[in-house]
């Protein structure tokens, strides 16, 4: 029988995804409101947990192509192709997931295009890729922001199948407008990239990690707020405040956060921190939570791995239930917006989460996605199947 923790699989990385599952249902099932003050739960994961997964999924990308030895040649060119399939497959089950109107700015369209974007970048070293997450930290928002006034306007939904028939509409939200746009994004899949080129076995690097997302985190937090404190700033982003929500306070809005991008009637947009905002300090805030988180949850991996791998085998799936939970937040299922559904949802996913692991059993999703995937990349390797 397999083991519950195969050889190589770094248990924390399955607790941080379980923790970003969580922390995204908490977003979609809590309120984010309650007596006009911001609610705990969007305060704590608001931005954080959707950030959270797509450092993990460059984590990832950096695991499936050599880990701290970044492939070359033809193997390289093999992962590409495999990796490109896997994009197009979650891609397809993202925009599905978008006809059930459950309310949700489903992820996983975007998630599509970011793993199709990243494959370029899979010869890179850690060293490389850090600076160009921090370069993209930077000149991917301002890139935004100089772009956007000349692009359609948002739709404000999940991208679902009837977007094929408008292309550049679908285009222009799933790269710059939309709720999780994937070229500032990038900054994201690039740090996670960084991170599964270290050694994340040693006690030492998981440490510096979660010292360098602390500082990053806060310090951009600081440089936020001494930025909007200067005279005159905040009038200005109240007299260009735009869109969806616009009627609520600027302060209600950045606190809750926004709709994936900033309004670009003002070069101060980019000084906010605010979820979902897209921002320099947005995505530098996020990155140092991110980090932070990680090396909490790999750090916590050695030291009870089998426990945390049953009790957190729902990160192990996260596709299937993320998934599933979108279905089950459909209209006339388990769609009320109470505490009850959360953790009753929560406990349903962990459960499920937990079987799968002890049955030592992979998802159905990430199953049939996996299998394509290999199934390509031994083609383009030129390998018979095993």
């Amino acid at each position: 029988m397999k083991p519950i923790v195969s050889e190589g699989r770094v248990v924390g990385l399955d607790v941080a995804r379980a923790l970003a599952l969580v922390g995204m249902m908490a977003t979609h099932i809590l309120p984010a409101f309650e007596d006009g003050e911001v609610t705990f739960s969007q305060q704590l994961a608001g931005g954080r947990a959707s950030a959270l997964f797509a450092v993990l999924a460059g984590t990832s990308i950096a695991l499936m192509s050599g880990r701290t030895t970044p492939q070359h040649g033809r193997e390289r060119t093999a992962t590409a192709a495999g990796l490109a399939v896997r994009a197009l497959l979650i891609a397809s089950i993202g925009l599905a997931l978008a006809e059930l109107d459950s309310g949700i700015a489903v992820i996983l369209t975007y998630y599509g295009v970011l793993f199709l974007l990243a494959t370029p970048f899979l010869g890179l070293r850690a060293r490389s890729l850090v600076a160009l997450s921090a370069v993209w930290v930077v000149a991917a928002p301002v890139v935004s922001h100089l772009v956007r006034p000349h692009l359609p306007p948002p739709s404000y939904g999940s991208p679902a199948f009837d977007g094929l028939v408008a292309p550049w509409q679908l285009l222009t939200e799933l790269t710059f407008t939309g709720y999780y746009p994937a070229v500032p994004w990038m900054a994201y899949l690039f740090a996670g990239m960084a991170l599964g080129r270290v050694n994340l076995s040693r006690a030492g690097t998981t440490a510096a990690v979660g010292v360098v997302g602390a500082a990053l985190a806060a310090t951009s937090v600081l440089v936020s707020d001494v930025l909007l404190a200067r005279p005159g700033v905040w009038t200005t982003l109240v007299e260009t405040f735009t869109g969806p929500a616009a009627t609520e306070s600027l302060s209600a809005n950045l606190e809750r956060g926004l709709y994936g991008t900033t309004p670009t009637g003002s070069w101060w947009w980019l000084a906010v921190d605010a979820p979902h905002s897209g921002t320099p300090l947005d995505l530098a805030h996020t990155i140092g939570t991110s980090l932070l988180v990680i090396a909490l949850c790999v750090g916590a991996g050695r030291v009870a791995p089998r426990l945390l791998a049953v009790a957190f085998g729902a990160g192990a799936m996260t596709l299937t239930l993320y998934s599933a939970h979108v279905v089950l937040r459909s209209p006339g299922l388990w769609d009320s917006d109470s505490m009850s559904t959360f953790l009753g949802q929560v406990a349903v996913v962990l459960l499920v989460g937990a079987a799968y692991r002890l049955a030592r059993r992979r998802g159905p999703l990430e199953a049939g996605v996996g299998e394509v995937q290999a199934a390509v990349r031994r083609a383009a390797a030129g390998r018979p199947r095993r």
